[in-house]
């Protein structure tokens, strides 16, 4: 029940300037343009945007996305962050940012990244409205 509840409790989108996600329906538009992404690209996004400005560790995203545990070593993170990045365009290095040594972090386009749940992200820290 607890998982349900926190599920409910998530935002239903992610909006910056130049990128809309839907998690419901797992729409994502960049310039406005459909993206069709894959299932796990769309997780791999969607994960990121959920924490959008923050640093996301590459164990965090094989866990939550692929289900994978440290102890699997596996390139899989790194072609579908480059397929991501050629799918979302030009603007992609600098949205999807790698930090070396710590993770990845979606950084909103315009500076102002509304989560569709009353709180925004302007800059690196987080307001809730």
């Amino acid at each position: 029940m607890e998982l349900l509840q926190m599920e409910s409790n998530r935002a239903p989108s992610y909006r910056d300037g130049r990128l809309e996600i839907d998690f419901r329906t797992q729409t994502v538009l960049a310039d406005g343009a459909t993206v069709h992404l894959t299932p796990m690209e769309f997780g791999l996004l969607a994960h990121l945007a959920r924490n959008a400005g923050e640093i996301v560790s590459r164990d965090t995203l094989m866990r939550n996305v692929w289900g994978y545990g440290p102890e699997i070593l596996t390139r899989t993170m790194d072609v579908h962050l480059r397929r991501l990045r050629v799918k979302l365009g030009p603007y992609s290095r600098q949205h999807i940012e790698t930090v070396f040594g710590l993770g990845y972090r979606l950084q909103p386009s315009s500076g102002v990244a509304n989560c569709g749940a009353g709180c925004q992200l302007v800059g690196n820290l987080r307001a809730d409205c």
